[in-house]
This record gives structure tokens, C-alpha cells and sequence, in this order.
């Protein structure tokens, strides 16, 4: 009975970053629809910029 009354005394660890993230649903939605949405228009920008100009 001892441990467990000292488990209830500490305070709570800090819940990492990463953890939060990915407890996150709808950060995950977020974040898995505006990344590939980012990457593919800026590729897409690269490779615009990159077509030779036609003569």
C-alpha cells in the first residue's frame, strides 16, 4: 500500500510531443492532407519553371 500512495504524491510526467501528434486525429488529417497538398504544388511550380521556353 506504501507504492501505491507515493505513485498518487508524483506529479504527472509530461506528455511528449510526438505522443500529442499522433493522439491527435485531426491533427493527422490536417497534417495528411496539407503536406502532400505543399509538396505537389511546389513540384509542380519546379516543374513549370523549368519547361524550356519555346523558340
Amino acid at each position: 500500500m506504501a507504492d501505491e500512495t507515493s505513485t498518487q504524491d508524483a506529479p504527472e510526467e509530461k506528455v511528449p510531443v510526438m505522443q500529442q501528434i499522433i493522439d491527435n486525429p485531426f491533427l493527422l488529417l490536417f497534417l495528411g492532407i496539407a503536406l502532400p497538398t505543399v509538396f505537389y504544388t511546389l513540384w509542380g511550380v519546379m516543374e513549370v519553371a523549368t519547361i524550356p521556353v519555346a523558340p
